[in-house]
């Protein structure tokens, strides 16, 4: 019975990542999107577009990775991709926030999300890679959608995007030439400057 209630008590906590609102909008530009959200259409994105994976991924691990790794935004809260203030403390936050938040679960629950969140922080595994590959294409595509909204409120340049989603490559090199040409699209519209 302890073991069902710490799982319970952890599925209580992680409601709150409901609450973390991130600067991107929803691709109608009706509303920011909350990370919850942002979590469930990147593991719905992988089930999606895997088959455009530069290596062979296992598609549920990189669900389940993509589905813990902003837990720690309930702690660390959402840290703005061009935040370079922001950013310096981010790893740090984000550790605390991984070992307080994986430690509600049962010890051998708490070591698988701890590894997948760490694997998809590291970048180094072909279902890491992929699943930071959708993690900077989903915002790419809701700032296009949007005609630049979060870009130009926050004067953004192209070159900020292209070295943000540069990481796509390592996951798929399809889902990397389709965003050069949305950033490219971007400029030409003028929502992105260059």
């Amino acid at each position: 019975m302890i073991r069902l209630e710490q799982q319970i008590d952890f599925l209580k906590e992680v409601d709150k990542l409901k609450n973390i609102i991130r600067r991107n909008y929803l691709c109608d530009g009706n509303r920011f999107e909350n990370t919850a959200e942002h979590s469930w259409h990147l593991a719905l994105m992988v089930m999606t577009l895997a088959e455009h994976a530069n290596n062979e991924i296992d598609t549920l691990k990189t669900i389940l990775m993509l589905l813990i790794h902003d837990l720690v935004e309930i702690d660390a809260g959402d840290t703005y991709c061009y935040d370079s203030t922001a950013n310096e403390t981010k790893a740090k936050r984000e550790e605390e926030a991984a070992n307080r938040i994986f430690s509600l679960l049962p010890l051998d629950q708490q070591q698988v999300y701890h590894q997948l969140w760490r694997e998809f922080e590291e970048r180094e595994t072909p279902e890491s890679q992929f699943a930071n590959a959708v993690d900077r294409l989903m915002p790419l595509i809701q700032n296009v959608e949007t005609g630049g909204k979060t870009w130009q409120k926050n004067h953004i340049s192209e070159s900020q995007v292209l070295e943000r989603c540069l990481p796509i490559n390592d996951g798929s090199a399809v889902l990397w030439n389709h965003a050069k040409l949305l950033i490219k699209s971007s400029v030409a519209k003028g929502i992105l400057h260059n």
